[in-house]
């Protein structure tokens, strides 16, 4: 049986993954800072998903922005907000690595003959700076779209809240 040719609307798609990736972000905040949320959760497999969740996302919203052929800030925040979802599974992944490798390569004691008690840049990348460039994209996103959304009301009337200027 053949199923009848719909065409996806990419749009639907992205907006779609979009508000999936912000709610996985959300989900993640609030198991890594609300007790109440990750004593509910066994934390080892719930991370893990979070995190596949992300980079998955992260990856489809890259993909649609960029098959969509977007312009403009729209375009920008989210890639922003993509890359950034991306990365904090990518870097969290890349500071366990180098922290055991550095482990197995150089000793137990490596960290501490440094004078660093854990891997630097991908910590830091990953806890810090990949979450508030996805806070960034995911605001500048939604910001863009209200803009927009009232830019188009206003030029067909529609938009409740506004009566039009008729002169004197």
């Amino acid at each position: 049986m053949r199923m009848p040719n719909k065409k996806i609307n990419i749009n639907k798609l992205r907006w779609s993954l979009f508000w999936a990736l912000t709610t996985i972000f959300i989900m993640s905040i609030l198991f890594m800072f609300c007790p109440a949320v990750r004593n509910t959760l066994r934390t080892e497999p719930a991370l893990l998903a979070l995190g596949i969740l992300l980079f998955v996302l992260g990856g489809a919203v890259i993909y649609l922005t960029i098959k969509e052929k977007l312009t403009g800030l729209k375009k920008l925040f989210m890639l922003l907000t993509g890359a950034s979802a991306a990365g904090i599974t990518i870097s969290v992944l890349l500071h366990n690595a180098i922290y055991g490798l550095f482990i197995y390569w150089f000793g137990p004691e490596f960290w501490t003959r440094i004078g660093l008690p854990d891997e630097p840049l991908f910590f830091f990348l990953g806890l810090i700076v990949f979450p508030i460039t996805l806070l960034v994209g995911i605001t500048g996103t939604i910001v863009i779209a209200i803009k927009n959304q009232r830019k188009h009301n206003l030029t067909k009337g529609t938009y409740p809240h506004v009566t039009p200027y008729r002169g004197n």
